[in-house]
């Protein structure tokens, strides 16, 4: 017992324990898309390598070590997307302040994505986090203007130019509309869904934006954030969920005590 205590250092531990937690991000980053059909592609490539050398298969063998040389080369290229995605993550400050959204600003998004639902018309909004959105805003059509529920409403209309594209909102005004967004890549993605929300999980897929989705076909409003999506029911929800990412729970606390004693 003494002598595996002398051996371990504390510094293999901290090793060990490092290395664990950079696979468990790294299977985080790729969890339901592609890149796990290809990570699991190499896999089988490495295995029939070993194989190959076992059995003394000497061109299989070539061939592999071959392609295998240039491993580190497939691996950038193959997920070029997932390592800016992690990197993206990585290079976040934790003293950042997250955006400069209060309450009046949340409240006319709430209460434009809830319009548009109950006349069938589809929207595409974006909210600006502490990843730079410049690559999308530059897709589209520069505003910069008050954010108002009326104008929000006003681009989404079926006759207005802008409405197939995304807005972004960046610190609580509208920067750019019709923005192009990157569809998702994802097969796990049900069929069901159209474009606008392939649009939202891509974006969210590769950056820590909030965007929110309202479908014209079902009335149903998205919350899509990290890759995921959350049907919304009523405007409680949506408002504590937008709370919760913008302004914090303490806040919540506090405007709930305000709620109360107002009323």
């Amino acid at each position: 017992m003494f002598e595996i205590t002398n051996i371990v250092r504390w510094q293999d531990v901290l090793d060990i324990l490092v290395v664990a937690f950079l696979f468990y991000q790294l299977i985080s980053i790729i969890r339901g898309t592609r890149s796990v059909q290809m990570v699991l592609g190499l896999g089988v490539l490495v295995v029939i390598y070993f194989m190959a050398r076992i059995l003394d298969l000497a061109s299989l063998l070539w061939l592999l070590q071959t392609f295998l040389s240039s491993l580190f080369l497939i691996i950038i290229i193959v997920f070029q997307d997932d390592i800016r995605r992690a990197l993206t993550q990585v290079g976040k400050s934790p003293f950042q302040k997250s955006v400069d959204m209060v309450e009046k600003d949340l409240e006319e998004i709430i209460r434009t994505v809830f319009y548009l639902s109950k006349r069938r018309i589809g929207a595409l909004i974006v909210i600006e986090r502490e990843t730079g959105l410049r690559d999308y805003v530059e897709s589209g059509f520069l505003i910069d203007a008050r954010l108002t529920k009326e104008l929000l409403i006003s681009v989404f209309m079926p006759v207005s130019p802008l409405h197939d594209g995304g807005v972004i909102i960046t610190k609580g005004r509208i920067h750019t509309a019709g923005s192009i967004l990157p569809l998702t890549q994802n097969p796990y993605i049900d069929k069901q869904y159209g474009t606008r929300h392939r649009a939202a999980i891509g974006l969210s897929e590769e950056t820590d934006a909030v965007i929110l989705v309202v479908s014209e076909e079902t009335q149903g409003i998205s919350l899509v954030q990290h890759g995921a999506m959350t049907a919304v029911n009523d405007e409680i929800s949506l408002t504590n969920a937008l709370r919760a990412i913008f302004i914090g729970t303490k806040d919540i606390h506090k405007s709930s005590w305000k709620h109360w004693f107002v009323k």
